[in-house]
């Protein structure tokens, strides 16, 4: 399903989008050395409960993981990548966290994601992997403009990555989003320009480059869902979700606030 939101649905998606935003601001700060990963599952549930939202989830079971998932937030430290289901785990100096969080408000969600590196520490291959998902992230939003293509995205997301030397995993991507979290188009992390579906405003794309440091190649923890590293190497990932309009792309998970 494609969805093409109306001007009342992207008003509620821009204030999905601000809430997710603010909420991974939020945690992101309290993201200290010796916090845990269930603490930092039970503040963005009272958050999103405070905000009148729902979790898009708590309550999720797709194919792909031994649902429902359970919790309110990814966490994904160090080797794992994506689906990070919240366990008992405290944070040390240097671990490399990501936050992942999708959240439905009046009936649209968004998606985005943060990678960030804990601690004073700050080890040089971490801050360039962050640095390489957040270059993708934003060649991806300035290919995505009316009449454009998908594999544009794709294309230009799956450039700054290659030429960064990551290798670059095509099983999960970004996603429409609108009503429900996952929808069509797929947008792979690499792709051919000119090819896939066009672009029109009113679509709502999460768009999620996400690296491993030496491979391609993913396993899934014995928890059911957490995806890792087939090698045990760091990765990094960067989401927003942004709305396709006549005058390009805005993104709506921007932060309203810098503060927590």
């Amino acid at each position: 399903m494609i969805e093409i939101l109306n001007p009342t649905e992207l008003a509620r998606a821009k204030e999905a989008g601000a809430l997710v935003a603010d909420i991974l601001q939020t945690l992101k700060y309290r993201s200290t050395v010796g916090a845990n990963l269930l603490d930092l599952d039970r503040w963005a549930q009272a958050m999103i409960a405070e905000a009148g939202a729902q979790s898009c989830y708590v309550d999720y079971e797709p194919s792909f993981g031994r649902g429902p998932f359970g919790h309110y937030i990814c966490t994904a430290v160090n080797d794992a990548v994506l689906h990070g289901l919240p366990r008992d785990y405290t944070l040390a100096d240097g671990d490399l966290l990501t936050l992942d969080l999708a959240v439905s408000k009046r009936g649209v969600a968004a998606d985005s994601a943060i990678s960030f590196i804990v601690g004073g520490s700050k080890p040089p291959e971490g801050v360039a992997m962050i640095s390489a998902t957040e270059r993708a992230l934003s060649a991806g939003i300035a290919a995505a403009r009316p009449g454009a293509r998908i594999g544009d995205i794709s294309h230009a997301i799956g450039s700054v990555l290659g030429e960064a030397g990551y290798p670059i995993n095509t099983e999960f991507g970004g996603h429409g989003i609108g009503s429900t979290m996952h929808q069509d188009p797929h947008i792979p992390n690499t792709g051919r320009p000119g090819r896939g579906y066009k672009l029109r405003p009113g679509l709502l794309l999460a768009l999620e480059p996400w690296v491993m440091a030496d491979t391609a190649e993913l396993i899934t923890d014995a928890d059911g869902w957490t995806l890792r590293s087939a090698t045990g190497c760091r990765t990094a990932h960067s989401e927003h979700t942004i709305a396709i309009t006549n005058d390009g792309a805005e993104i709506l998970t921007l932060p309203t606030r810098t503060d927590a």
